[in-house]
């Protein structure tokens, strides 16, 4: 574990698409609480967004909406567009244009930099009515005066899994600082990403839900089996610049809050065999894969804090959604 530790830490810096916290500073002077958009600049934001989206996704050019992601959406999109073009360079022959209708716009009160609004949306990949129904919420943030919205995370969700958000007189949302120096919720959203990469390792903290994004997700690991392959995991904390936490109160006290994380997957041959490579893997893939091959991947998850003080069962955090990406591999 030691080895893949290290290969892991070279990895991530060795990859292009880790994000500075470079943006993500309060100015200087910038301390009256403010909403952080009007909803005409927030319903511009997501058309911009949907527009360089549809132009990248079409022409498989990340360089198309590179402007309009950051974070672990940024990451995800990126490398996965990156990965597209060099198995695909005449461009999407598939392409569906996306389209965010009904939207509604939650949009914190706070002073300084960086700002964001959340934005709930019903897109056109899922079937109207019933059990497939589902809302596309996209965190957009803004790091300046001077600096473009971007959307850094981006969850699928049921209606009824979308809670009511505490507001204020005027309609202003509550956000969540991100250290909970009060202690109002069960787990601060700053621990959020080391809890869940600890919990995956070990099983502690025990303090998510079980599900299949948790619990669920420890056991596939223990079971996963490949005559003559062995499989290692890291699991690493990815909590700060433009892959910081995002939360806002609810109704309840709670929160509904977005965090990322990193994870590795090593799979290593024994002799004579050699791991599989998809065309997908092949593309973002460095080194040559001759008896090991490790997989990097980002991912962003969108889940409820309860309010400190819940009950055992209550008290837990639910993962809702989980948006995983391969953004880097290396062969050995």
């Amino acid at each position: 574990m030691r080895r893949l530790g290290r290969l892991a830490a070279g990895l991530a810096t060795a990859t292009v698409l880790v994000v500075t916290a470079s943006g993500c500073v309060t100015v200087h002077g910038e301390l009256e609480v403010v909403p952080g958009a009007t909803e005409s600049e927030a319903a511009k934001a997501l058309e911009d967004f949907t527009v360089a989206y549809n132009k990248a996704d079409k022409a498989y050019d990340p360089t198309l909406d590179e402007d309009r992601v950051t974070g672990s959406l940024g990451a995800i999109n990126q490398a996965g567009l990156a990965a597209r073009q060099k198995n695909s360079p005449e461009g999407n022959a598939q392409h569906q244009p996306l389209e965010l209708t009904d939207a509604s716009y939650v949009i914190p009160k706070k002073a300084g930099w960086p700002r964001w609004f959340l934005a709930d949306t019903d897109s056109n990949r899922d079937q109207d009515g019933g059990k497939q129904d589902t809302r596309w919420l996209l965190a957009f943030v803004r790091t300046g005066p001077d600096a473009l919205w971007k959307a850094s995370y981006l969850a699928v969700a049921s209606s009824a899994e979308v809670p009511k958000f505490r507001e204020d007189a005027d309609g202003w949302a509550q956000p969540v600082p991100s250290e909970d120096t009060d202690a109002v919720l069960a787990t601060p959203p700053a621990d959020l990403s080391t809890a869940y990469t600890d919990y995956l390792r070990d099983g502690t903290p025990d303090v998510f839900a079980p599900g299949s994004m948790t619990s669920g997700w420890r056991e596939a690991r223990k079971n996963t089996r490949k005559a003559g392959f062995s499989y290692q995991y890291v699991d690493q904390a990815l909590d700060s610049g433009s892959f910081a936490p995002l939360g806002l109160t609810t109704e309840d006290g709670g929160a509904l809050v977005f965090f990322s994380s990193k994870h590795f997957e090593r799979q290593t041959a024994a002799q004579g065999l050699r791991p599989t490579v998809t065309k997908d893997v092949q593309a973002l893939l460095t080194g040559e894969v001759k008896s090991t091959l490790t997989k990097e991947r980002v991912s962003s998850q969108l889940v409820y804090v309860p309010k400190k003080g819940a009950g055992s069962a209550e008290g837990r955090v639910r993962v809702l959604n989980r948006l995983p990406g391969l953004v880097a591999a290396q062969g050995s």
